[in-house]
Protein backbone atom coordinates (compact mmCIF):
# COMPACT_ATOMS: atom_id res chain seq x y z
CA UNK A 1 0.00 0.00 0.00
CA UNK A 2 2.70 2.37 0.40
CA UNK A 3 3.25 2.87 -3.30
CA UNK A 4 -0.13 4.12 -3.52
CA UNK A 5 0.69 7.28 -1.65
CA UNK A 6 2.52 8.88 -4.18
CA UNK A 7 -0.74 9.77 -5.76
CA UNK A 8 -2.09 11.15 -2.89
CA UNK A 9 1.47 12.76 -1.96
CA UNK A 10 0.96 14.37 -5.04
CA UNK A 11 -2.45 15.76 -4.79
CA UNK A 12 -1.18 17.20 -1.23
CA UNK A 13 1.94 18.79 -2.82
CA UNK A 14 -0.40 20.34 -5.48
CA UNK A 15 -2.16 22.03 -2.59
CA UNK A 16 0.65 23.06 -0.38
CA UNK A 17 2.04 24.31 -3.77
CA UNK A 18 -0.35 26.60 -4.68
CA UNK A 19 -0.62 27.65 -1.14
CA UNK A 20 3.60 28.51 -1.72
CA UNK A 21 2.72 30.19 -5.03
CA UNK A 22 -0.25 32.70 -3.37
CA UNK A 23 1.42 33.39 0.01
CA UNK A 24 4.92 34.29 -1.55
CA UNK A 25 3.61 36.18 -4.76
CA UNK A 26 1.72 38.27 -2.98
CA UNK A 27 2.08 42.05 -1.58
CA UNK A 28 4.32 42.41 1.85
CA UNK A 29 2.54 45.89 2.62
CA UNK A 30 0.98 43.78 5.24
CA UNK A 31 3.72 41.75 6.27
CA UNK A 32 4.34 41.72 10.37
CA UNK A 33 7.65 40.79 11.94
CA UNK A 34 7.63 37.80 14.33
CA UNK A 35 8.84 38.61 17.80
CA UNK A 36 9.20 35.84 20.62
CA UNK A 37 6.72 35.69 23.62
CA UNK A 38 9.01 37.99 25.54
CA UNK A 39 9.08 40.84 23.63
CA UNK A 40 12.22 40.24 22.06
CA UNK A 41 12.52 42.02 18.55
CA UNK A 42 13.29 39.92 14.93
CA UNK A 43 16.74 40.95 13.73
CA UNK A 44 14.13 40.74 9.89
CA UNK A 45 14.39 44.01 7.72
CA UNK A 46 11.62 45.63 5.85
CA UNK A 47 14.10 45.05 2.75
CA UNK A 48 14.96 40.97 3.95
CA UNK A 49 10.80 40.19 3.60
CA UNK A 50 10.32 41.42 0.15
CA UNK A 51 10.82 39.55 -2.54
CA UNK A 52 13.98 39.45 -4.94
CA UNK A 53 13.65 39.54 -8.58
CA UNK A 54 15.62 36.12 -10.49
CA UNK A 55 14.68 37.02 -13.84
CA UNK A 56 17.79 39.38 -14.62
CA UNK A 57 20.34 37.22 -13.08
CA UNK A 58 18.59 33.68 -14.50
CA UNK A 59 18.54 35.29 -18.06
CA UNK A 60 22.69 35.05 -18.17
CA UNK A 61 22.49 31.61 -16.44
CA UNK A 62 23.70 28.77 -19.04
CA UNK A 63 24.07 24.85 -18.39
CA UNK A 64 26.36 22.26 -20.56
CA UNK A 65 24.04 19.75 -22.44
CA UNK A 66 24.30 16.50 -19.77
CA UNK A 67 23.02 12.86 -19.48
CA UNK A 68 20.86 12.91 -16.09
CA UNK A 69 20.60 9.26 -16.19
CA UNK A 70 20.22 6.19 -18.15
CA UNK A 71 18.43 2.85 -17.03
CA UNK A 72 16.05 0.19 -18.06
CA UNK A 73 15.86 2.27 -21.45
CA UNK A 74 15.03 5.53 -19.53
CA UNK A 75 17.46 8.26 -20.95
CA UNK A 76 17.15 11.48 -19.73
CA UNK A 77 19.27 14.14 -20.80
CA UNK A 78 19.41 18.06 -19.14
CA UNK A 79 19.44 19.98 -22.86
CA UNK A 80 19.34 23.98 -21.61
CA UNK A 81 18.59 26.61 -19.20
CA UNK A 82 15.58 28.87 -19.92
CA UNK A 83 13.86 31.67 -18.26
CA UNK A 84 11.05 33.39 -18.85
CA UNK A 85 9.33 36.36 -17.07
CA UNK A 86 6.31 35.13 -16.29
CA UNK A 87 6.44 31.22 -15.66
CA UNK A 88 10.49 31.59 -14.74
CA UNK A 89 13.17 29.16 -14.96
CA UNK A 90 13.19 25.82 -16.19
CA UNK A 91 15.66 23.31 -17.27
CA UNK A 92 15.03 21.70 -20.80
CA UNK A 93 14.71 17.89 -20.60
CA UNK A 94 15.11 15.19 -23.57
CA UNK A 95 13.16 12.02 -22.31
CA UNK A 96 13.58 9.01 -24.42
CA UNK A 97 11.70 5.58 -23.68
CA UNK A 98 13.94 2.93 -25.35
CA UNK A 99 11.68 0.16 -23.32
CA UNK A 100 8.78 -1.73 -24.33
CA UNK A 101 6.67 -0.52 -21.92
CA UNK A 102 4.81 3.31 -21.14
CA UNK A 103 6.43 4.82 -18.39
CA UNK A 104 6.02 7.51 -15.64
CA UNK A 105 8.73 9.90 -14.22
CA UNK A 106 8.00 11.84 -12.04
CA UNK A 107 10.19 14.59 -9.26
CA UNK A 108 10.80 13.31 -5.44
CA UNK A 109 12.78 16.29 -4.26
CA UNK A 110 14.00 19.30 -6.06
CA UNK A 111 16.92 21.70 -4.41
CA UNK A 112 18.79 24.84 -5.75
CA UNK A 113 21.53 26.16 -3.88
CA UNK A 114 20.59 23.67 -0.79
CA UNK A 115 17.30 25.49 -0.49
CA UNK A 116 14.14 22.71 -0.98
CA UNK A 117 12.14 23.66 -3.85
CA UNK A 118 8.26 23.32 -4.84
CA UNK A 119 8.12 21.07 -8.28
CA UNK A 120 5.15 18.92 -9.63
CA UNK A 121 7.40 17.87 -12.26
CA UNK A 122 5.43 14.39 -13.87
CA UNK A 123 5.83 13.31 -17.71
CA UNK A 124 4.36 9.68 -19.65
CA UNK A 125 6.50 8.95 -22.27
CA UNK A 126 5.10 6.06 -24.31
CA UNK A 127 7.48 2.78 -25.22
CA UNK A 128 9.52 3.71 -28.16
CA UNK A 129 9.19 7.89 -27.81
CA UNK A 130 10.58 10.87 -26.91
CA UNK A 131 9.68 13.66 -25.05
CA UNK A 132 10.86 17.40 -24.67
CA UNK A 133 9.80 19.10 -21.28
CA UNK A 134 10.86 21.52 -18.79
CA UNK A 135 11.14 21.08 -14.93
CA UNK A 136 10.31 24.14 -13.27
CA UNK A 137 11.80 25.93 -10.49
CA UNK A 138 9.05 27.57 -8.68
CA UNK A 139 9.90 31.28 -8.98
CA UNK A 140 8.03 32.10 -5.69
CA UNK A 141 9.92 29.32 -3.98
CA UNK A 142 13.36 30.82 -4.96
CA UNK A 143 12.40 34.45 -4.44
CA UNK A 144 10.94 33.33 -0.86
CA UNK A 145 14.54 31.21 -0.14
CA UNK A 146 16.30 34.86 -1.55
CA UNK A 147 18.30 32.95 -4.16
CA UNK A 148 19.03 35.81 -7.04
CA UNK A 149 21.37 33.37 -8.65
CA UNK A 150 20.85 29.66 -9.25
CA UNK A 151 24.20 28.01 -9.08
CA UNK A 152 23.29 24.06 -8.26
CA UNK A 153 20.27 22.16 -8.84
CA UNK A 154 19.57 18.60 -7.38
CA UNK A 155 17.09 16.00 -8.23
CA UNK A 156 15.79 13.19 -7.06
CA UNK A 157 13.46 11.41 -9.90
CA UNK A 158 11.47 8.66 -9.53
CA UNK A 159 9.58 6.50 -11.90
CA UNK A 160 6.24 5.02 -12.08
CA UNK A 161 3.42 3.10 -13.33
CA UNK A 162 1.36 5.25 -15.65
CA UNK A 163 -1.56 3.11 -15.35
CA UNK A 164 -1.71 2.74 -11.79
CA UNK A 165 1.19 5.54 -10.35
CA UNK A 166 2.92 3.08 -8.69
CA UNK A 167 6.22 3.67 -7.97
CA UNK A 168 9.06 1.40 -9.77
CA UNK A 169 12.39 2.97 -8.63
CA UNK A 170 13.46 5.65 -6.73
CA UNK A 171 16.54 7.03 -8.31
CA UNK A 172 19.78 8.53 -6.80
CA UNK A 173 20.53 12.34 -6.92
CA UNK A 174 21.89 14.17 -9.84
CA UNK A 175 23.24 17.22 -9.53
CA UNK A 176 23.30 19.70 -12.14
CA UNK A 177 25.75 23.07 -11.69
CA UNK A 178 25.22 26.02 -13.86
CA UNK A 179 27.56 28.64 -14.89
CA UNK A 180 26.38 30.71 -12.20
CA UNK A 181 28.09 28.38 -9.41
CA UNK A 182 30.95 29.55 -8.44
CA UNK A 183 29.49 33.12 -7.99
CA UNK A 184 26.12 31.82 -6.47
CA UNK A 185 25.53 32.78 -2.85
CA UNK A 186 24.79 30.87 -0.53
CA UNK A 187 24.30 32.64 2.89
CA UNK A 188 21.20 31.31 4.65
CA UNK A 189 18.25 33.65 4.35
CA UNK A 190 18.07 32.64 7.88
CA UNK A 191 16.83 36.71 9.44
CA UNK A 192 14.11 36.52 12.15
CA UNK A 193 13.02 34.84 15.35
CA UNK A 194 14.54 31.34 16.25
CA UNK A 195 11.42 29.16 17.33
CA UNK A 196 13.40 25.91 18.15
CA UNK A 197 16.77 24.61 17.67
CA UNK A 198 17.84 21.37 19.07
CA UNK A 199 18.68 17.53 17.81
CA UNK A 200 19.47 19.31 14.19
CA UNK A 201 16.42 20.85 13.45
CA UNK A 202 16.50 24.68 13.56
CA UNK A 203 13.44 26.75 13.31
CA UNK A 204 13.13 30.74 12.22
CA UNK A 205 9.93 32.71 12.56
CA UNK A 206 10.15 35.17 9.44
CA UNK A 207 6.86 37.24 9.90
CA UNK A 208 3.52 37.19 9.09
CA UNK A 209 1.70 37.95 5.84
CA UNK A 210 -1.53 39.23 6.12
CA UNK A 211 -2.57 39.39 2.51
CA UNK A 212 -1.53 35.99 1.40
CA UNK A 213 -3.39 33.95 -1.16
CA UNK A 214 -5.30 31.73 1.11
CA UNK A 215 -5.52 33.96 4.27
CA UNK A 216 -2.70 34.42 6.42
CA UNK A 217 0.35 33.10 6.03
CA UNK A 218 3.03 32.11 8.72
CA UNK A 219 6.79 32.35 7.07
CA UNK A 220 9.27 29.64 8.57
CA UNK A 221 13.50 29.35 7.56
CA UNK A 222 14.09 25.76 8.78
CA UNK A 223 17.78 23.88 8.03
CA UNK A 224 17.99 20.16 8.78
CA UNK A 225 21.33 18.88 10.12
CA UNK A 226 20.21 15.60 12.20
CA UNK A 227 21.90 12.98 9.97
CA UNK A 228 18.38 11.86 8.34
CA UNK A 229 15.36 13.51 6.18
CA UNK A 230 12.70 15.22 7.89
CA UNK A 231 9.19 15.94 7.89
CA UNK A 232 8.38 19.15 9.77
CA UNK A 233 4.47 19.41 10.51
CA UNK A 234 2.53 21.38 13.08
CA UNK A 235 -0.83 21.18 15.40
CA UNK A 236 -2.36 22.85 18.30
CA UNK A 237 -2.29 26.20 16.65
CA UNK A 238 -4.06 28.78 18.14
CA UNK A 239 -4.36 32.39 16.58
CA UNK A 240 -4.88 35.27 19.63
CA UNK A 241 -6.42 32.36 21.61
CA UNK A 242 -8.83 30.50 19.19
CA UNK A 243 -7.47 27.11 18.31
CA UNK A 244 -7.48 26.92 13.96
CA UNK A 245 -6.18 24.31 11.69
CA UNK A 246 -3.14 24.94 9.98
CA UNK A 247 -2.08 23.47 6.72
CA UNK A 248 1.78 22.91 6.93
CA UNK A 249 3.96 20.20 5.86
CA UNK A 250 7.59 20.28 5.02
CA UNK A 251 10.17 18.11 3.74
CA UNK A 252 13.64 18.41 4.14
CA UNK A 253 16.62 16.30 3.60
CA UNK A 254 19.47 16.24 5.40
CA UNK A 255 22.01 19.01 5.12
CA UNK A 256 19.42 20.99 3.46
CA UNK A 257 17.36 24.37 4.22
CA UNK A 258 13.67 25.37 3.36
CA UNK A 259 11.33 28.75 3.25
CA UNK A 260 7.80 27.45 4.27
CA UNK A 261 4.43 28.71 5.34
CA UNK A 262 2.27 27.83 7.47
CA UNK A 263 -0.98 28.47 5.64
CA UNK A 264 -4.43 29.74 7.89
CA UNK A 265 -7.44 29.80 5.58
CA UNK A 266 -9.53 33.01 5.63
CA UNK A 267 -12.37 31.72 5.91
CA UNK A 268 -11.22 30.15 9.48
CA UNK A 269 -9.84 33.84 10.14
CA UNK A 270 -13.06 35.60 9.62
CA UNK A 271 -15.39 32.33 11.47
CA UNK A 272 -13.58 33.67 14.48
CA UNK A 273 -13.27 37.39 14.46
CA UNK A 274 -9.78 37.54 13.76
CA UNK A 275 -8.84 40.64 11.36
CA UNK A 276 -5.29 41.18 12.52
CA UNK A 277 -2.90 38.04 13.54
CA UNK A 278 -1.19 39.34 17.15
CA UNK A 279 -0.60 36.13 19.41
CA UNK A 280 0.40 32.67 18.14
CA UNK A 281 0.81 29.08 20.11
CA UNK A 282 2.20 26.04 18.27
CA UNK A 283 3.95 22.90 18.25
CA UNK A 284 5.73 21.55 15.86
CA UNK A 285 6.03 17.53 15.07
CA UNK A 286 9.45 16.33 13.73
CA UNK A 287 8.94 12.98 11.42
CA UNK A 288 11.31 10.53 9.91
CA UNK A 289 10.55 9.07 6.69
CA UNK A 290 8.81 6.02 7.69
CA UNK A 291 6.79 8.73 9.32
CA UNK A 292 7.04 7.80 12.84
CA UNK A 293 7.33 11.33 15.40
CA UNK A 294 10.60 11.75 16.44
CA UNK A 295 10.04 14.86 18.23
CA UNK A 296 7.05 16.68 19.58
CA UNK A 297 8.10 19.98 20.98
CA UNK A 298 6.51 21.94 24.06
CA UNK A 299 3.82 24.95 23.38
CA UNK A 300 5.97 27.59 21.18
CA UNK A 301 4.66 31.20 21.72
CA UNK A 302 5.04 34.35 19.56
CA UNK A 303 3.91 37.34 18.51
CA UNK A 304 3.46 39.62 14.92
CA UNK A 305 4.12 43.13 15.42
Amino acid sequence: MKKFRNLGLAVILLAFGLMAIGSSSTSTSETKAIVGADGGSSDITEAESEATTTTEAAAKITIEEQVLFEQDGLKVTATEYVSDSIWGDSIKLLIENDGSSDIGLGCTALIVNDYMITDLFSSTIAAGKKANEELGLSSSSLKAAGIETVGKIEVYFHTFDPDSYMTIDNLDCVTIETSAFDSMDSTPNDAGQELYNSDGIRIVGKYVDENSFWGTAILLYIENNSGENRIIQCEDLSINGYMLTPYFSCTIYDGKKAVDDITLLSSQLEENGITEINDVELKFKIIDEDYMTRVETDVIAFSAQ
